[in-house]
């Protein structure tokens, strides 16, 4: 886990970066795909998904070293070309996952969070799932396992594999002339996020698109058919924690709810999407008709709220970076403790830009609860052993989201319907 902190403490700025250059070129050419709102429930996604995994707060079903121990057949010396076929055979694991999590009732919980988005931007990218609390994807690998490809080649490709997925989440990309044979681009993406009958559950690949084309599921990008995003049955929320149980939430719900014993267990691997009849029948729920005019989730916002939501995401931003900083001091309990803070911080902004109410009350709770921190310890995680005065900013940074929700939650809306008055 601390090699994972160790990689998202360099990967983390070089993915601030090129968010900065597309919400840039998005501005000067008068072509912005980003939505303040949108962006940062993205963002803040992400920021949950490596907080879990670096944390380890998952359980592996089985792992590769387990597989490796147990099914190689030999042992192959790591020359270049090893590493090219476990980048494949990780690339082909990847395709069938993915393909799963489209297919499958249960599976789609663990997807369902990446194509909540309804724009689609580098952003959206980080929709990372917290959802996908049993690993398998070992199982998927058990060719590499019999060939006998080292853990130590797997442990560094699987990281590198998943963020070269990072940049074809663009629309300011075209199509790339002979590379749409050979590698998944922009424009192939933007057909698998859309939700045009056309193109739902359409190019499933992460980096090679050959695998889309050997079995049947590619779709290039049509001229006439303009991509559509988000999901058939809308999240309606900004909140990421609740995005990403929604789905399994309704799966609970149906299940407990149809009178067939037969229904109740078989909903779980049915394809994705297919409910009980009875419960189909007497809990109808809402799915986007007309996906060129469905009206997309918007909460009300102030320049004023846009900026405090982007001031709480550069705070968890270099919340986060500090933790990865000081990773091997703080310790598994702090890092816990640590962690705890930023999920928290998370919901609370994430609720406060749904305007829920209760949202101020959690801001307040984790701000009293961070002051105390500090003033019991005298510090914040060691941040005084790199800064002074480090304690003193994050003890700031509480009371200003403290007396920020506070604003936001019942002055800022009293303010408004004064003005509407006068």
């Amino acid at each position: 886990m601390e090699s994972y902190a160790q990689a998202l403490l360099y990967a983390i700025p070089f993915f601030m970066v090129l968010l900065a250059i597309e919400l840039s070129y998005g501005f000067f050419v008068k072509d912005q795909k980003h939505k303040v709102m949108d962006s940062v429930s993205s963002i803040s996604s992400g920021f949950t998904n490596i907080v879990k995994d670096t944390l380890g707060l998952g359980i592996i079903l089985i792992s590769y070293p387990f597989l490796l121990e147990h099914l190689a057949l030999t042992e192959i010396e790591s020359t270049w070309l090893v590493w090219v076929i476990a980048f494949i055979a990780i690339d082909f694991a990847s395709y069938w996952n993915h393909r799963l999590n489209h297919k499958v009732n249960v599976f789609w919980n663990q997807h369902v969070i990446h194509h909540s988005s309804e724009e689609f931007n580098l952003a959206c990218a980080l929709r990372q799932p917290i959802s996908n609390i049993f690993g398998y994807f070992a199982l998927l690998l058990i060719p590499a396992a019999v060939l006998g490809v080292s853990n130590e080649i797997i442990a560094v490709l699987a990281p590198v594999h998943l963020f070269a997925q990072f940049w074809y989440h663009t629309q300011h990309i075209g199509k790339l002339g002979w590379l749409e044979y050979i590698i998944v681009t922009p424009s192939q993406h933007r057909v698998h996020h859309a939700i045009n009958p056309e193109y739902i559950d359409k190019n499933l690949a992460a980096i090679f698109c050959v695998w889309d084309r050997w079995f049947g599921t590619f779709q290039e990008e049509l001229d006439d058919v303009p991509p559509q995003y988000g999901v058939l049955k809308p999240a309606a929320t900004w909140n990421p924690i609740h995005i990403n149980f929604q789905h399994l939430w309704r799966l609970v719900q149906d299940a407990w709810r149809t009178k067939s014993l037969k229904d109740k267990l078989r909903i779980w691997f049915m394809p994705t999407g297919w409910r009980p009849a009875d419960v189909k029948e007497k809990y109808p729920v809402s799915i986007i008709e007309d996906v060129y005019g469905f009206e997309r989730y918007k909460t009300p916002s102030s320049k004023v709220f846009d900026l405090y939501v982007i001031f709480q995401l550069l705070a968890s931003v270099g919340l986060l970076w500090f933790m990865f900083f000081n990773y091997s001091n703080i310790g598994i309990d702090g890092l816990l403790l640590f962690g705890a803070f930023v999920f928290v911080g998370i919901y609370g902004y994430t609720s406060l830009m749904d305007r829920k109410k209760y949202a101020v009350w959690i801001e307040l709770l984790r701000g009293i609860l961070g002051i105390g921190l500090i003033v019991a310890s005298g510090d914040w995680f060691g941040i005084n052993s790199y800064l002074s005065w480090g304690s003193w900013l994050i003890l700031g940074y509480f009371l200003i989201t403290g007396i920020a929700a506070l604003y936001f939650t019942f002055l800022e809306k009293s303010s408004e319907r004064t003005k509407i008055a006068l």
